[in-house]
């Protein structure tokens, strides 16, 4: 793929190893490397794929105070969370370079510069240089999630030069809401990136939705989980088992066009990678006649603000 306009594109809808850092990363590097070598210029991956999404909050009382089961969990989940400052990507991004292959990867992180001790739901991006461009950590987590993770801010709401496009992206129900898409946009987005633990449910409407608003392309990955995947040598896992259904993700990966008509129909129960190639011309015919922050905007009436500065507990000044 060399004419600047068009990107091949790969989603990796794959099932994490649960609640293992070091061998779900080996997955994802793996699906690199066969992306890579089929000419792929960008892989997403679907939303905290590393370690994995908290299935077990739904099926095991999550929100039951003060548990040993839960606090022992929690800590389990905790140890296998990606801190980015102390290297946990790093072969990731030396993979990026030396394949000249884009990469959008969602974490569960455990950021020292929050204490080291709460995680969040963060979607990083890699460029094809390997260096880390964005780490967006998800605004709101929804339901149970807020049982584990903590909520994020507006640093990562960034968006990247890809070839002729530019390129961003958040965290599943985050796509829902509608100023986080639009700050996107006024960025110059124009391929978004929406990420999922994974169900055919959740993206067959938003993608095509977005897609119609921003006149911009859309990408949905999704991750895989079946009662199969959940590991044996895992704290309480008799009790996640005990309730859990024979399928927990679907997956639901799927693209749609500038004028919201399919390009991938949702994929479900297939592992491994879906491959497209996206052409940026197409972009530029669709906001002919509708562009969100452009001539179709009257900002004199309506306008968003954004804060973008990465939020902490504590900051230091030098004396």
């Amino acid at each position: 793929m060399n004419p600047s306009n068009f990107l091949k594109v790969a989603l990796a809808q794959i099932s994490p190893v649960w609640l293992n850092k070091s061998a779900t990363l080996e997955k994802v590097k793996s699906s690199i490397s066969e992306a890579a070598a089929q000419g792929v210029e960008l892989i997403i991956f679907g939303e905290g794929l590393v370690p994995g999404y908290p299935f077990w909050l739904s099926i095991t009382n999550g929100s039951a105070w003060d548990d040993k089961v839960q606090k022992e969990i929690h800590a389990h989940y905790l140890r296998n969370a990606v801190q980015i400052e102390k290297g946990d990507l790093q072969e990731i991004q030396e993979l990026a370079k030396s394949l000249k292959i884009a990469i959008y990867l969602g974490i569960i992180e455990r950021p020292i510069d929050r204490g080291g001790h709460s995680i969040y739901c963060s979607l990083v991006y890699i460029n094809f240089e390997g260096e880390i461009k964005s780490v967006h950590r998800k605004l709101q987590p929804t339901y149970e999630e807020r049982l584990t993770w903590a909520p994020g801010d507006g640093n990562g709401l960034q968006v990247h030069p890809l070839k002729e496009f530019t390129v961003g992206g958040l965290n599943c129900w985050e796509n829902w809401m509608p100023l986080a898409r639009t700050a996107l946009y006024g960025f110059g987005e124009n391929l978004h990136i929406a990420v999922w633990p994974g169900a055919v449910r959740n993206t067959e409407n938003i993608t095509r939705m977005i897609a119609q608003e921003s006149r911009s392309f859309v990408i949905s990955v999704s991750s895989l989980m079946r009662k199969s995947d959940f590991p044996t040598d895992m704290p309480h896992i008799d009790v996640i088992l005990e309730n859990a259904p024979d399928v927990l993700a679907d997956g639901g990966s799927c693209i749609a066009g500038p004028d919201g008509k399919w390009i991938l129909e949702p994929v479900a129960n297939s592992e491994g990678l879906l491959i497209e190639t996206l052409d940026f011309n197409r972009v530029l015919e669709e906001r002919q006649n509708f562009d969100p922050v452009g001539h179709y905007s009257r900002p004199d009436v309506l306008k968003l603000s954004v804060n973008r500065e990465r939020q902490a507990s504590v900051k230091y000044f030098n004396s």
